[in-house]
């Protein structure tokens, strides 16, 4: 009988992001979006996408988890500054979408009050750190570590990024015709965007930043 060669290190990786995404998938099917959007954020997203991965750091690669998904601080400064000036790229796109649909911003201000854009930073943060922890730090590092090529590594973890969403893109009623087209699109953009940026500055904190205006741009003008 012919001996099976042991699972890679990227093999164990995907097999641990294929399970996430399967157990989000069945979330999202049963539930779509009737629970409150800060259960999905802060409870249910963190249990399902960093749950197994700290599980497998932890017990497999022996590692700490934080350096092991490159979450860093040493140049924050830095990263911000940056994180600020690409996030408010997408973030006017958005803003001028919503312009060009509307034509006027009554129906966006009515809804704006502290409370409510102090909750959705929150909520677009915690998004972008359960998503860019599992995408960027974990999927993405491990992809480059092993073959050495941006762009394969890149262009394989933005699929997989998009995939990662499908879940939510397809049970959204919000996302419907020509707009959850242009979401879909974006979704792709802003992954090799952030990806080949991770690659850069090897943390994941720049990403996290980006992909929080990225979804506190969804929720104000979708």
């Amino acid at each position: 009988m012919k001996q099976q060669k042991p699972a890679s290190t990227i093999q164990k990786a995907l097999n641990v992001w294929a399970i996430s995404v399967f157990i989000w998938s069945i979330y999202r099917y049963y539930f779509k979006t009737s629970l409150p959007i800060w259960f999905d954020e802060f409870i249910a997203k963190p249990m399902v996408f960093l749950g197994p991965l700290s599980y497998y750091v932890t017990r497999y690669e022996k590692k700490n988890v934080l350096a092991a998904v490159d979450l860093k601080f040493k140049n924050i400064r830095a990263d911000v500054i940056l994180g600020l000036v690409i996030g408010l790229i997408f973030f006017s796109a958005a803003f001028f979408g919503y312009l060009t649909k509307y034509h006027s911003l009554t129906p966006l201000v009515s809804k704006l009050s502290i409370s409510w854009i102090l909750f959705y930073i929150l909520i677009s943060f915690a998004s972008g750190i359960s998503e860019e922890i599992l995408s960027r730090g974990f999927v993405l590092k491990r992809l480059y570590e092993e073959s050495k090529n941006v762009i394969t590594s890149t262009t394989f973890a933005s699929f997989l990024f998009f995939f990662l969403h499908v879940p939510i893109l397809f049970s959204n009623p919000k996302f419907t015709g020509v707009i959850l087209i242009q979401v879909m699109m974006t979704d792709i953009v802003l992954s090799f965007a952030v990806s080949f940026l991770y690659l850069q500055r090897r943390s994941v904190a720049l990403p996290i930043l980006i992909h929080a205006f990225y979804n506190l741009s969804i929720y104000l003008f979708i």
